[in-house]
């Protein structure tokens, strides 16, 4: 078989791992030849494509990023899109496609093969952890390393100069990131987008914490909002998913804080650095396994599906269900971090 292979959406750590996986076993275990189609669904909209074989994902193991380019081109908002994705596969002589990516990108993957009939498999890759068909998504666990680091390093400064810090991670439509970051880097607040926060009430987490002579740090999603939501209007450009560029919120609460409490506060946005560098060793391996198991559905012409880890087990989903539900931090669980509040 000739397989393609792409990466769409946001750049994650572990992406390049899967491409090794697929490659490595299609190759040299399965007989199969691969195109890389370049910055996802571009690729094969534009024929822009590049060889894939085992000397081209040598070392790429502990590589952040993708190898092959990522981008966030939706096909259905193309002319003619997803019928210049089936002609380019067939001019390209490719069998099946192996689609990387996260909400957008599979639900295009799964839009193609139920309304189009190109053969795909998924595999599902998202730094927020919010897609509701596999416990874990690879590049989680970095983000999460990331930002539990910088926030054990803000609070020898927030000590030093009695400030409160606040750190923005990201987290469009899901708190994932925030909450078990706040909770593992010891943060006294954390706020996530699927509990509107009372802003006096967060004023008053702050006001305790000086009382025992220690400076707060918070931990604030994206996407949180207020109760009665912001003063102020975010960014209202979209992209072709029609996604608003989201931020802004830790500086907001940066200048609510100071004005309500009287105490001096600095605002940290990750932003990007969260997607950069190394996977970790979970992440490194839930992504060789993933790549493992698309590569095994590709060879069995089981078409339509995506890679999932259900416990400790990689299973094969429909694609209709990675995007069918998002999956969210339960009100149960942010409940328990909030013993540490204050």
């Amino acid at each position: 078989m000739r397989i393609g292979v792409l990466t769409g959406g946001g750049d994650c750590p572990g992406l390049n791992a899967v491409i090794r996986a697929i490659v490595r076993k299609g190759v040299e275990h399965r007989g199969h030849e691969f195109v890389g189609y370049r910055d996802g669904w571009r690729g094969p909209l534009e024929g822009d494509s590049r060889p894939l074989g085992v000397p081209e994902v040598r070392g790429i193991l502990p590589r952040g990023g993708t190898i092959l380019g990522a981008s966030r081109t939706n096909p259905f908002k193309e002319d003619g899109g997803a019928q210049r994705i089936a002609q380019r596969l067939e001019d390209d002589r490719v069998d099946g496609l192996i689609a990387i990516g996260g909400e957008d990108t599979l639900g295009a993957a799964a839009r193609l093969y139920d309304e189009h009939g190109v053969p795909v498999v998924g595999v599902p890759k998202t730094i927020d952890n919010d897609l509701g068909a596999t416990d874990y998504t690879f590049g989680f666990d970095t983000a999460v390393n990331i930002a539990m680091e910088a926030i054990d390093r803000l609070h020898t400064t927030a000590d030093s100069h009695h400030r409160v810090l606040i750190v923005e991670v990201m987290g469009r439509h899901a708190g994932w990131i925030a909450f078990h970051a706040g909770l593992a880097g010891g943060a006294n607040v954390i706020l996530i987008l699927e509990l509107p926060f009372d802003l006096e009430r967060v004023c008053q987490f702050v006001g305790r914490r000086f009382e025992h002579q220690f400076a707060p740090i918070l931990v604030v999603a994206e996407g949180a909002q207020p109760l009665g939501g912001m003063s102020e209007t975010r960014n209202e450009k979209l992209d072709q998913f029609g996604h608003v560029a989201l931020g802004g919120i830790a500086h907001w609460l940066e200048g609510e804080i100071e004005k309500r409490t009287g105490k001096e506060a600095r605002a940290t946005v990750l932003g990007h650095v969260q997607r950069g560098g190394t996977p970790t060793a979970f992440d490194r391996v839930l992504a060789t396994r993933f790549g493992l198991h698309a590569i095994d559905a590709a060879d069995a012409g089981d078409w339509g599906k995506m890679t999932a880890l259900r416990g400790t087990d990689i299973q094969l989903v429909e694609l209709s269900e990675a995007t069918a539900e998002l999956k969210t931090v339960p009100e149960s669980l942010y409940s328990e971090a909030e013993v540490f509040f204050g």
